[in-house]
């Protein structure tokens, strides 16, 4: 039914959670998909067990596992891209990263990055506030993470929620990746209804035309009403700030599609004065 939606409300693409295989037809799943015309990518945050920044062996190497079967996973239900805390656990971490948890998270992604070229698919590694990770929470560090990992093929994932808490300046953290930047995440400040918040969409889409980003821009919004209990706890998600889906996808596709339109129209404005 998701999948019907979100084609009927105009979405060219769903991002859809870690999937199992032993849960999931991912061949049926990925042929639904296409029949419809909608592209399938792929989300996920570690757990605290499969940390594969942990000094635990036993924990890193669980977590290497998680990844190299979320890789196939995503090859299987017909995914571009496999993005999200795949760099750490998702969890509020207790402790300052340490140069050994970096070490031990580059040499997971690189070794997890092999995989996805094999399969197909990329991976985008979602910078994502300080109560969410503790290793990789601003667009600086994930360039920093980018150059010592020395794989062009891995890209950023930003997100304007996180952005909002952790970057100072959003816009100019969208510069400053640049044709580093592989996927975006546009949600609210409360996670709501787009425009109901603080947020400014417009600096927002200018930016990213400026950097002349082409790829995905994907709506993101929970609500325990729909999202399992699971994610709902580790996103700190208390309350609701919608309960039906169906009107907030639709709202959210309109309101991208005028922000969008209107960030063009600013830009043909500039070069005509100019």
């Amino acid at each position: 039914m998701a999948l019907e939606r979100s084609a009927e409300h105009g979405y060219a693409l769903v991002e859809l959670a870690n999937l199992r295989a032993a849960d999931f037809d991912l061949d049926r799943l990925g042929n639904k998909a296409s029949d419809l015309g909608l592209g399938v990518t792929m989300t996920m945050g570690l757990a605290p067990d499969a940390d594969v920044s942990s000094g635990d062996e036993t924990v890193a190497a669980h977590g290497r596992a998680e990844l190299e079967t979320a890789i196939k996973a995503a090859r299987d239900v017909g995914a571009t891209s496999l993005g999200g805390i795949i760099y750490s656990a998702h969890q509020k971490y207790t402790h300052m990263p340490s140069p050994d948890q970096w070490q031990r998270s580059l040499a997971a992604v690189g070794q997890a990055a092999d995989i996805g070229c094999e399969c197909g698919v990329s991976l985008v590694l979602e910078i994502v506030n300080r109560f969410e990770t503790n290793l990789l929470n601003t667009t600086a560090q994930g360039l920093k993470f980018l150059d010592a990992l020395g794989d062009d093929a891995v890209k950023l994932h930003l997100d304007t929620f996180h952005m909002n808490i952790e970057e100072t300046d959003p816009e100019g953290a969208i510069r400053m990746a640049g044709d580093r930047l592989g996927y975006f995440h546009v949600g609210e400040n409360n996670r709501g209804y787009l425009g109901d918040g603080v947020i400014d969409f417009d600096r927002i889409f200018d930016a990213l035309l400026d950097i002349g980003y082409d790829g995905d821009v994907v709506y993101e919004s929970f609500s325990s009403a729909v999202v399992d209990e699971k994610l709902s706890r580790a996103c700190a998600i208390w309350r609701d700030t919608w309960t039906e889906s169906a009107p907030l996808a639709a709202h959210a596709r309109q309101f991208l599609a005028l922000k969008y339109d209107e960030a063009q129209r600013r830009r043909r404005n500039l070069r005509a004065a100019g």
